[in-house]
């Protein structure tokens, strides 16, 4: 399980996302995922301001700095100046990032985005640099297709230079066609970890939201009506009869179907209360059986 921090100075707060960060840890999960650019999009801020909360919660004890696998991104635009995957932005994106996380290195370092602009080599380049340095520990690319990332590995292959180790897509059990197929087969067969983003698209598998009356309910509301169609009913329908089974929430078996995923390292899920985050602990330790997993392969087919 990775923690999602795209909520920390968006939806949370920097008491709660600190209240929120020491119960992840203190039930021995241990990755936290972030990124430069959270969160921009919220009125008044700026970007930066979920690294700054992490930041100041190593700071505030020291100690968690070790516990913690750390994971933020580059490349999303903060101006027309100051984006992409150019050797330039990233030299500078890292120290910003190191700044304000309050650390002298990063765990793993992502492409946030596809730079068509900048060939792979010369974003490579860059990571061998801060690779050297140990500024990064390991590098890797957020939202490449199946061509993309294997024409990245390529380029690391015949230049000598790092490779892509990790890829985080968008997956979940709503939205398979992004992973499953080509690209799936390829981080399997290259050995790349995945952890996915938007594990419970938006909230939607947690089964909150059951018609358009109830997108209010949260910020991210708006974002769910994609998913009330025929398909998204189907796999609530399918959600609700496995957790009944297993006495578990909706959420907490969308989440332990992504763990149990053939070529899913980790699934990345945020909280935004301590009764959300001991949903998403018990998730990890949730087991299906075959029947169950089938039962929602069915379902979330198409």
């Amino acid at each position: 399980m990775v923690f999602g921090g795209n909520v920390f100075g968006w939806t949370v707060d920097q008491k709660t996302s600190f209240e929120l960060l020491d119960a992840f840890v203190d039930a021995g999960l241990n990755a936290v995922d972030t990124a430069d650019i959270y969160s921009a999009w919220v009125p008044g801020n700026k970007g930066g301001e979920s690294e700054t909360i992490l930041g100041n919660w190593f700071a505030k004890t020291p100690s968690n700095r070790d516990k913690v696998v750390l994971i933020t991104k580059v490349g999303s635009a903060f101006s027309p100046e100051r984006k992409g995957l150019s050797a330039r932005w990233i030299a500078q994106a890292v120290e910003d990032s190191l700044r304000r996380l309050k650390t002298d290195h990063i765990d793993l370092y992502l492409s946030h985005w596809p730079d068509l602009e900048v060939p792979y080599d010369e974003t490579l380049g860059a990571y061998a640099q801060l690779l050297k340095a140990g500024k990064i520990k390991a590098v890797g690319a957020s939202n490449l297709s199946a061509s993309q990332l294997g024409s990245a590995l390529a380029v690391s292959k015949e230049k000598g230079l790092p490779r892509y180790d990790v890829l985080q897509p968008e997956y979940n059990l709503y939205s398979r066609k992004t992973f499953d197929g080509e690209l799936r087969d390829l981080t399997m067969a290259q050995d790349i970890g995945v952890i996915t983003y938007y594990s419970l698209a938006s909230g939607f598998l947690s089964g909150k939201y059951r018609s358009e009356k109830d997108l209010g309910k949260s910020p991210r509301g708006g974002g769910i009506a994609k998913y009330l169609d025929a398909r998204g009913y189907r796999i609530l329908a399918s959600l609700d009869s496995v957790s009944a089974e297993v006495k578990a929430t909706p959420a907490e078996v969308a989440v332990a179907w992504l763990i149990a995923r053939p070529g899913v390292t980790a699934p990345i899920a945020s909280a935004t209360n301590r009764s959300q985050l001991d949903s998403l602990v018990r998730a990890t330790q949730l087991k299906l059986t075959p029947a169950h997993i089938a039962a929602l392969d069915e379902a979330s087919e198409g």
